[in-house]
């Protein structure tokens, strides 16, 4: 398995059985259960950035708990919309978790978590918990008696509306390839991407691209793997995939 998280084509069964039955939710986990992935009433995927927003909203919102959230650079940009809404503080690190579980400690966070849909929480062992994720996200359900789709409508009154997420990964050829990428990426300075203008550039962990509008692309190269990664959110459904055809060619990929 090229990809052993619980995203599609991986979880695809598992909705299936879920649309058969008429479940209300499908929760998932991968092999190692400790990342969360969910499928709503209608047998639909909910990406990992959208779970990780509902996960800081049962938290904030719901238990009215408080305490900082600590995100990777390539999770939801909705975490900082409810810090804000909130009044906590919400910290930025580099992927993976060798670097949320430290931040975890350092701050007292809440919950931390990334975009490969693995989260932590305050008063647990700071390290993903799929199974715990998706035992809050139940939680959720019953405290709330709202079905997934409404709990989505939930948070996007409290964010601005619907957030829109994607990703590509590409396998590099050879060093050459990655060498002649990263070169490219370093002096990178487009105006735009996917017809939205580029405000930022951040390289904490690889080459983000911050849009005006508040959405951001972000390629990086994978620490364990012999990938490129091209992630983008933007609250413009129909631009997504323009904006990851524009951060392919940044990198030398396309075009």
């Amino acid at each position: 398995m090229s990809r052993p998280e619980p995203i599609p084509p991986n979880v695809d069964a598992g909705l299936a059985a879920g649309r058969k039955i008429g479940a209300d939710v499908i929760a998932i986990t991968d092999g190692d259960a400790d990342r969360c992935g969910w499928g709503d009433e209608n047998g639909d995927f909910v990406d990992q950035l959208r779970v990780y927003a509902l996960l800081a909203m049962y938290l904030l919102d719901v238990r009215g708990e408080r305490g900082p959230i600590v995100k990777t650079l390539s999770t939801t940009s909705m975490l900082d919309k409810l810090g804000q809404r909130f009044g906590v503080q919400v910290i930025h690190t580099g992927v993976g978790f060798k670097y949320v579980a430290p931040a975890m400690i350092k701050y007292d966070a809440l919950i931390g978590g990334e975009e490969s849909g693995g989260y932590a929480f305050r008063n647990h062992v700071p390290e993903r918990d799929g199974i715990l994720s998706n035992l809050y996200l139940l939680d959720l359900m019953v405290r709330t008696g709202l079905r997934p789709t409404q709990l989505l409508d939930r948070l996007f009154n409290l964010v601005g509306g619907p957030h829109y997420y994607d990703r590509i990964d590409f396998r590099l050829p050879d060093l050459a390839f990655a060498a002649a990428a990263r070169k490219g990426l370093d002096t990178a300075q487009p105006a735009s991407v996917g017809g939205k203008k580029i405000v930022d550039k951040v390289t904490t962990d690889g080459y983000k691209f911050v849009m005006e509008d508040g959405g951001w692309l972000l390629i990086r190269f994978s620490g364990t793997e012999p990938l490129i990664r091209v992630y983008t959110e933007t609250m413009d459904q129909g631009a997504v995939q323009a904006i990851l055809q524009d951060g392919l060619r940044l990198a030398g990929i396309a075009g």
